[in-house]
């Protein structure tokens, strides 16, 4: 089944949202939304939610996905409302993407493309429906090179790309020469679902926590930076460890590297685990650490704060514009005695919780979409969003 229509209601629009699309039609397009697990799949759903809150009672908002090939009831209840009325997956087969998104085009008014690699088939859509209004997510990484001519082209003619952090947008701007008015920053949220609140008092030894996947291609993640941080770590709390949660094809290598520097019993790889379990680990841990070099935002940072938790990330990328100074620590990328440094100096300052919580609080659902209503209106001017 490629093409869907909701058979039965869920839960309307939230009280007190702007239902900027009251009365108009939306058409949303992404690469993926659950076919795979991860930030930018993540943050699409937010948007897909966000839409159909700001449908009110009377808007229409259509889906079209590339790569999924089956969407899960359950999983589409929890991102959207009754004014999803229709969706459409491809299973990766582009021509019928294309097919797809031009056909639903034609009765939108306003088309919002979830990623980059996409804005071509948005700019296509205009061509056929000239009213129509498009707007394009830019996640990170996926802007932080000069883009393909026709990619610069669609991004150009977009109402606006809505670019994760400033960092990205600034790239953007500078490597693919697209005008400042064309782009403005809606930060990455939390899910309406995922609670801000106190984290677990400090219990036994200290423990440092990063999440993240642990793949060849994830090296600059920083994961092992932190192993390698290790010996100076324990050298002021020897009984500090390090939890990291994800899987990959590296994890063989990081093991391997806990064992040549001797801390491979301070290091606990736990995997894949569950939401609760997640959860659970952000509230109990001391300190979050990621020393990432490309994270076009690090929406796991925010996560961190939601239930208190300090930071310790890398001076680069979106990342400072998360962390604080009232929220963590910032080091250069790569450097591993600053590093350990930092993770020292986190584990023995006392914290303001209170403080950690209310910055968690400028990225929780209602301000996106707040933000995201503003934009679709044209209320909101380049790079203040």
């Amino acid at each position: 089944m490629s093409t869907s229509t909701l058979g039965q209601a869920r839960s309307g629009p939230s009280q007190n949202c702007p239902c900027v699309l009251e009365g108009s039609s939306a058409l949303f397009l992404a690469p993926e939304l659950f076919e795979r697990e991860g930030g930018v799949q993540r943050i699409l759903q937010l948007y897909l939610k966000a839409l159909c809150d700001l449908a009110g009672q009377a808007g229409k908002v259509r889906s079209v996905v590339l790569n999924d090939g089956v969407m899960d009831s359950i999983e589409l209840r929890r991102s959207s409302n009754e004014r999803l009325v229709e969706w459409h997956v491809c299973g990766g087969d582009r021509w019928r993407f294309v097919r797809a998104t031009l056909a639903r085009a034609r009765i939108s008014d306003r088309l919002v493309c979830g990623h980059v690699g996409q804005a071509p088939v948005a700019l296509l859509a205009k061509t056929f429906n000239p009213r129509l209004r498009y707007y394009v997510v830019a996640h990170g990484i996926d802007v932080w090179a000069r883009l393909p001519w026709l990619k610069r082209l669609a991004l150009r003619r977009a109402a606006r790309i809505l670019c994760v952090s400033d960092y990205s947008r600034r790239e953007l701007v500078r490597l693919s020469g697209i005008p400042e008015g064309r782009t403005a920053v809606l930060h990455n949220a939390l899910y309406p679902s995922f609670e801000i609140g106190p984290g677990l008092p400090p219990s036994g030894a200290p423990v440092i926590l990063a999440v993240t996947r642990i793949t060849r291609a994830d090296r600059e993640k920083g994961v092992d930076h932190l192993v390698q941080a290790l010996p100076a770590i324990r050298a002021a709390h020897p009984g500090a460890v390090l939890r990291v949660i994800g899987r990959g094809d590296d994890l063989g290598r990081l093991v391997d590297l806990s064992r040549q520097i001797g801390v491979a019993d301070a290091v606990e790889f736990l995997g894949y685990v569950s939401d609760c379990r997640l959860v659970s680990e952000l509230r109990a841990c001391s300190l979050f650490a990621l020393p990432s070099r490309k994270e076009g935002f690090g929406l796991v940072f925010v996560e961190a704060m939601a239930h208190g938790r300090p930071c310790v990330g890398a001076r680069a990328g979106g990342i400072p514009e998360i962390i604080t100074p009232e929220t963590g620590l910032l080091v250069d990328y790569g450097d591993v005695p600053g590093l350990a440094a930092a993770c020292v100096s986190g584990l023995e300052r006392a914290w303001d919780e209170s403080a950690i919580l209310a910055r968690a609080g400028e990225f929780s659902y209602p301000v996106f979409r707040a933000k995201l209503a503003s934009l679709l209106e044209g209320r909101v001017g380049a790079a203040t969003a």
